[in-house]
């Protein structure tokens, strides 16, 4: 695998902890897998406890010299770090490609979504205001102070192991708290080599520790139960995030959670087709459909679904399917075998009840993890497609009739996080994005997500906004301070 880096030094395979690339106490390794043939690409440091709390304790100390420090001089290592992400963006894409599967192309793209972030919250940081505000008794005035919450714990997924680590940590350094962040196992090699370039930028040790592991459980309890932590962010399934919060609320840590999703396209009949078409496949799609804001659902008004299917039918004839190392592959595999009999497993549950195969439907020979980007018709609210998450390149199509019935169909769900429709009507516009329980809407756009946005659902897809400039409030927290005695002598 070094041999196809530039910077060799990048893929780090230790865990990192106060400053240093340390093994883990037990000498445990765990493999990291290519998805696409399926090789063992490297052994890396499977850590537990007891080396998490050192990483924790580290970052106790390491929390108060730097948020002693002013916003600018930490904005200023933030930056460094941001330009030496995009001065590796190839090298860095190459260790995503091969780790988690993705398209050179979509892994080039999160580099730099990831650094965006750094670059953001490097300057959002500079910007924390308090407030001064009278009070009944004239001699006296309220102030109220913005300062970090202290030391954050974080656990990310795979599907985007570098931009939702970046998406956390950015505004938590930038406010001055530390960070230990879990990798999701399948992909811990891309956060490993942006330590490694946090430290390059001249991070103080222990503001970010990265503690990766083949088994969860004694690091996420240690991170959850151990009172030195005051927040914990988690990007993941619903699943495992309510069991995580109410872990956390032994301490009453304070937590933000961005978890599943079942994301609808509504396309009225009024809509531009082909633009609808284009935009329903590059949401359900991207990164073969293991996004959490990827499009779950498709409803389509009845007068036109026949042709939106059609139109759809021709946009995903023009993907390639292959190792995402190949340029001209558009879609990769899924990230692990079990995956792809997962969402198999969903596809013949709508078939063995009526739904129809209208593209695709293969599925990876014995050990392969490759999908071809499926469409089915036919499907109806009772198939589980309708109500799970399918994370994969699987697009179903249901009919509606009626605007007041693709509102009910959308918010049939105990999910929240993404929506999307398509329309000309300005007055639908309004009326469907106001009706619709989902934290973010994308109107004649799927491509919603970005620095700039507070990312974040209602219901079960979670609490917290992410990114924007609302995204360092949950790093913050809120002083009153009253001065008194300020009368005439």
């Amino acid at each position: 695998m070094k041999d196809l880096l530039k910077d060799p030094t990048l893929l780090r395979t230790q865990a990192y902890i106060n400053g240093e690339w340390v093994d883990s106490d037990s000498g445990e390794t765990f493999p990291v897998l290519n998805p696409a043939t399926q090789e063992v690409l490297v052994e890396v440091a499977s850590v537990a406890g007891a080396e998490t709390r050192r990483a924790i304790e580290a970052a106790e100390v390491a929390q108060k010299a730097w948020a002693a420090k002013s916003a600018m001089e930490r904005s200023a290592v933030l930056k460094k770090w941001n330009d030496l992400i995009l001065e590796n963006v190839e090298d860095l894409a190459v260790i995503m490609t091969l780790e988690q599967g993705k398209v050179l192309a979509e892994s080039r793209g999160e580099i730099v979504y990831a650094a965006s972030f750094i670059e953001w919250f490097a300057e959002e940081g500079k910007r924390v205001y308090g407030d001064v505000f009278p009070l009944p008794q004239g001699t006296s005035r309220g102030i109220a102070i913005k300062q970090p919450v202290g030391v954050v714990a974080a656990v990310t997924p795979w599907n985007f192991p570098s931009a939702m680590l970046t998406r956390k940590c950015g505004p938590a350094l930038a406010v001055g708290c530390a960070m230990v962040a879990k990798p999701a196992h399948e992909t811990p090699l891309s956060m490993l080599a942006l330590a490694e370039l946090a430290d390059r930028a001249g991070l103080p040790a222990g503001l970010l520790s990265i503690v990766p592991g083949a088994h969860a459980a004694p690091i996420g309890d240690e991170l959850c139960s151990n009172p030195i932590v005051r927040k914990f962010t988690f990007t993941g399934s619903t699943r495992i995030g309510k069991y995580l919060a109410a872990k956390c609320t032994e301490t009453m840590k304070r937590t933000s959670m961005e978890l599943g999703g079942n994301a609808p396209v509504i396309v009225f009949d009024d809509a531009d087709l082909d633009k609808a078409a284009a935009g329903a496949a590059a949401s359900k799609y991207r990164n073969s459909g293991q996004t959490c804001i990827c499009a779950n659902r498709i409803l389509v008004q009845e007068g036109v679904y026949d042709e939106f299917v059609e139109k759809l039918k021709g946009v995903v004839g023009t993907f390639k399917v292959g190792d995402g190392m190949d340029e001209t592959s558009t879609h990769g595999p899924v990230i692990t075998r079990k995956a792809l009999e997962d969402i198999k497993s969903m596809v013949d549950d709508a078939v063995a009840h009526g739904a129809e195969v209208a593209a695709g439907g293969s599925f990876g020979e014995e050990g392969e993890q490759f999908i071809q980007p499926t469409i089915l018709c036919n499907v109806t609210e009772d198939m589980r497609v309708f109500r799970e998450e399918i994370f994969g390149p699987v697009a179903p199509i249901f009919k509606f009739k009626t605007e007041e019935e693709a509102i009910a169909m959308a918010n049939d769900t105990e999910f929240g996080l993404a929506a999307y429709l398509f329309t000309k009507d300005q007055g639908r516009t309004w009326r469907v994005s106001e009706g619709i329980e989902y934290g973010m809407v994308g109107v004649n756009e799927v491509a919603i997500s970005s620095t700039f946005i507070p990312f974040g659902g209602v219901k079960e897809s979670g609490q917290g906004r992410e990114g924007s400039s609302y995204g360092v409030d949950d790093y913050l927290e809120i002083k009153y301070i009253c001065i008194g005695d300020l009368g005439a002598d």
